[in-house]
C-alpha cells in the first residue's frame, strides 16, 4: 500500500475515536510510558507535542517537567527540513508555530545537544511491529534521529499498529511501540 493511502486511512481512524476515547486511551498509554524503565532512567527527553488527533502528550510533558526531567520539544525550520531540540521549562513557553503545532517562544528557546538525549517520543501516523513508522511526510524525524544513539519509544493507539509499513532506506525503527493494548518490542537486544 502507498504511505499517503495508508497514513490518510489511519489518521481518519485516529479521529474517529472522538476526543473521550482519545483523552481515555492517552492517558492509558502515557501512564504505561511514565512506568516504563526506560522513562524512568531518562534524564533527558525529547518529546513531540501532539495536535489533533495524536495521542495527549501535554500532560506528559507537564508532569516530566515537575518530575524532574530535563524534557526538550522540537524546533521545526522548514529549509532546510530540519528539526532541533530545545529545553522548555514549563508548558507556558509554548505558543502555536509551524503547522500550528505549539513549539517554544522565540525568547525562551534554549537548545540542547541531541547527544544528551537519553530518551526520544517519536510521532507517527501508522507503525508496524518491526518498528518501522510512517510521519506525516516532511522526514523531520528521519534526518533528526540517524544522527542519535539513544532509546527510542513511539506511542500509538492500537489502530495505529499495521501489518507492515512501505519503507525506504533511511527509515529507521523506533525500539518499542506503547499502545493502549500492549508494549511492543521491536528492537531484539532489548
Amino acid at each position: 500500500m502507498d504511505k499517503r493511502v495508508l497514513r490518510k486511512e489511519i489518521l481518519e481512524k485516529r479521529a474517529s475515536l472522538g476526543k473521550e476515547v482519545n483523552s481515555s486511551l492517552s492517558k492509558t498509554i502515557v501512564n504505561k510510558l511514565f512506568n516504563s524503565e526506560y522513562y524512568k532512567k531518562a534524564n533527558t527527553i525529547m518529546c513531540y507535542v501532539s495536535f489533533g488527533s495524536e495521542i495527549n502528550t501535554h500532560d506528559f510533558i507537564k508532569e516530566s517537567i515537575k518530575r524532574g526531567k530535563t524534557l526538550a520539544v522540537p524546533v521545526t525550520f522548514h529549509e532546510p527540513r530540519q528539526m532541533k531540540p530545545s529545553q522548555i521549562l514549563s508548558f507556558d513557553e509554548l505558543e502555536p508555530g509551524y503547522y500550528n503545532i505549539l513549539a517554544p517562544k522565540k525568547e525562551c528557546i534554549r537548545y540542547i545537544d541531541p547527544k544528551e538525549i537519553d530518551l526520544v517520543i517519536v510521532p507517527g501516523a501508522a507503525f508496524d511491529r518491526e518498528g518501522y513508522r510512517i510521519g506525516f511526510g516532511g522526514g523531520y524525524y528521519d534526518r533528526f534521529l540517524a544522527n542519535l544513539d539513544c532509546m527510542k519509544i513511539s506511542i500509538a493507539f492500537d489502530l495505529q499498529i499495521v501489518d507492515k509499513v512501505p519503507r525506504e532506506k533511511h527509515d529507521l525503527p523506533v525500539d518499542i511501540i506503547i499502545t493502549e493494548k500492549e508494549t511492543i518490542f521491536t528492537n531484539k537486544n532489548l
